[in-house]
């Protein structure tokens, strides 16, 4: 139990009685939550420490290098002047997941250097520091197991790069929170640390292992621990060994989505699928959620929404098409690249739209996007590979939801992640502009070649709830707040998912509500309760990829009607973008054929006919122009040409 004698300020600034005791959960007199901000305090000198000290008359250190802002509402000390310890936690601030965030300094009179202090740490809300891989191993399943060192070996590479590669031969360093590899803090190399000493340092737990896994297992280290080893090779080996493991469980999806304008704004920008039961019965469910959140107003953002929705949903069916008649596995890294070529041409499609429509300005019409699909890979006789892939552009957001855990996926793409990612300024510190969380991208807001589409993979081993939102549910850590009670009660089965999405959207309304709100929840089980009785989600019912030339061309591109609240004009738009020929010759910006050009060669010579087949349907008049650049016998492959 906490001391009641240790206070915690409360984070309303306008609160005049704000001291509270350590240990509640609302402010005694303003009745606003408190918040308990654990940090890591670094360094030799920070372990000296000890325990009840109060640090600058603002820090409690519960435990050794354990933390608590009694002020978290106040910015802490940065320094002018960045030093060079703290420039690589700015410049991994997209690895959220796994590398914590420098929070700020502060110095004792006696001690010569200041102490760097990291938020996100592998800390729980009481203080404690999440269990090392170490002591969690042997309670781990084989695939959580496997599933931990593939994490760690995606880290190799760019914490070599920064010269932190030091970070993951350290067993104490690597705690686990589920199925996440989180970093204590990150270490400068003490020498050239290779590969070799890295398949070292998984020696002890692959001894821990299961006898068949562990067989497995010991290839793959000595693969890593030969004189000439290869990353890209030992990156195939132990996929094949996580999507085989993986594949061995059941796995059960059930999805929902819904929604709703807000309780201020009249027209709803937002478009979501699943959203319909007919959706529901669609080919693509229950693997496939997509919510774009509409930039432009309701002559335009809504009809970009729509219009990026309809394209992604034809290309994912056409990938997932082509996915199930490989007969080897893929690996994660073509999977992406192919999820970012489909974006790219929606992105490429919304932009066009803008230009032929001579929108200028703030009248250009943009769209974020937030997409999980979940692929059905298989081998031999196994079914499902459990992999989750998240493609993301905007501030529509991801999160993990376990009854023990919330967990962000996604990072917002605004000021924040720029200024914090260039080294600027640390993240509290960047949230103070008065521009921190405008949109540095979002779909049709520029050509492709310019967008930076964050698409990971994930691996469905452990029961949980996918939740995808738009900032109408997200703003002010709402979701963070609240997952709890409605998130616990889906899992535990005594509370339809269904219903758990329409009280998100009534929460959404009564906390937030100044701006449009979609949630879709993905329940993801891989285990069957005793007391549920569960349907597994039937495998996905391919449609094969169409041939270039077809009778009904806009058969293939609107598969069904949409059914929404569009405005008269706006719905206006949207036929003439899915349908008609623009009217205005289109003026392509010096560069731009050479990037679509490049664009086009790819979906030529690979696998992406109907992405292509999508684009000349979607935009022909600029498809077309871009054919006309292209070499002779490239160019009697373009569809539709004369």
């Amino acid at each position: 139990m906490f001391s009641t004698q240790r206070v915690i300020n409360c984070p309303n600034p306008e609160c005049d009685q704000p001291l509270n005791a350590v240990g509640e959960t609302i402010c005694d007199r303003c009745y606003t939550p408190l918040i308990y901000r654990y940090l890591w305090a670094t360094g030799k000198q920070a372990a000296e420490i000890p325990p009840e000290t109060k640090v600058a008359n603002r820090y409690e250190v519960i435990k050794p290098q354990i933390w608590l802002d009694t002020q978290p509402a106040l910015l802490p000390d940065i320094p002018a002047e960045l030093p060079n310890i703290v420039i690589p936690y700015l410049r991994l601030y997209s690895e959220h997941l796994h590398i914590p965030q420098a929070y700020g300094f502060t110095s004792l009179a006696e001690i010569e250097d200041d102490i760097l202090l990291l938020e996100n740490a592998p800390i729980d809300e009481t203080g404690c520091i999440y269990p090392t891989i170490t002591d969690s191993w042997k309670q781990a399943s084989p695939v959580r197991q496997i599933y931990w060192l593939w994490q760690i070996l995606q880290l190799w590479t760019p914490l070599s790069a920064l010269e932190l590669a030091q970070s993951l031969l350290l067993a104490d360093n690597l705690c686990v929170q589920g199925w996440c590899i989180r970093l204590l803090e990150l270490h400068q190399n003490t020498g050239q640390p290779t590969l070799q000493d890295l398949g070292n340092s998984w020696r002890n737990w692959v001894t821990l292992t299961e006898t068949t896994l562990s067989q497995k297992l010991d290839i793959i280290v000595e693969l890593m621990c030969q004189p000439e080893n290869d990353l890209e090779i030992i990156n195939t080996k132990i996929n094949e060994i996580l999507l085989t493991t993986a594949a061995e469980l059941p796995l059960y999806l059930t999805i929902s989505g819904a929604t709703d304008s807000g309780s201020v704004i009249k027209h709803n920008e937002d478009a979501c699928y699943p959203i319909h039961q007919r959706d529901i019965d669609d080919q693509l469910q229950p693997r496939l959620a997509i919510i774009c959140d509409g930039i432009g107003g309701h002559e335009g953002g809504e009809v970009a929404s729509q219009l990026a929705l309809q394209s992604l949903k034809l290309q994912m069916r056409a990938l997932l098409a082509e996915i199930d008649e490989q007969t080897e596995l893929l690996t994660p890294n073509l999977l992406c690249q192919q999820i970012e070529s489909c974006l790219r041409v929606v992105n490429n499609v919304v932009w066009s739209r803008n230009d032929e429509q001579k929108r200028q300005g703030k009248e250009r019409m943009a769209t974020t996007l937030v997409m999980s699909l979940q692929i059905p890979q298989k081998r031999e006789q196994l079914e499902n590979s459990h992999e989750l892939y998240l493609a993301h552009v905007g501030d529509s957001r991801a999160y993990w939801i376990t009854q023990n855990y919330c967990q962000l996926l996604t990072v917002d793409d605004d000021m924040v992640k720029r200024e914090v990612g260039l080294g600027k300024s640390l993240y509290r510190q960047a949230l103070q502009i008065p521009e921190a969380k405008a949109l540095t991208q979002a779909l049709g807001t520029k050509e492709a070649e310019f967008l930076n589409f964050s698409v990971q993979r994930f691996i469905i081993e452990e029961d949980g709830i996918l939740l995808l939102c738009s900032d109408g549910l997200s703003d002010r850590n709402l979701v963070e707040q609240s997952w709890q009670d409605y998130a616990i009660p889906v899992l535990t089965g005594d509370l339809d998912i269904a219903d758990a999405t329409q009280e998100l959207i009534k929460l959404a309304n009564e906390k937030n509500g100044q701006d449009n709100i979609s949630v879709i929840l993905t329940l993801c089980r891989v285990a069957k309760p005793a007391s549920m009785a569960i349907i597994p989600a039937p495998p996905a019912e391919i449609i094969p990829p169409q041939p270039l030339a077809v009778p009904d061309a806009e058969a293939l591109i609107i598969t069904d009607p949409i059914e929404t609240d569009l405005t008269a004009s706006s719905q206006a738009l949207l036929d003439l973008s899915l349908t008609e020929e623009p009217t205005a010759p289109l003026k392509p910006s010096k560069g731009k054929g050479l990037v679509l050009l490049a664009g086009l060669l790819v979906l030529l010579l690979g696998s992406t006919t109907v992405s292509l087949f999508a684009w000349w349907q979607l935009s022909p008049q600029s498809f077309s122009q871009i054919c006309r650049q292209l070499p002779q016998k490239v160019r009697e492959l373009c569809p539709g040409r004369e």
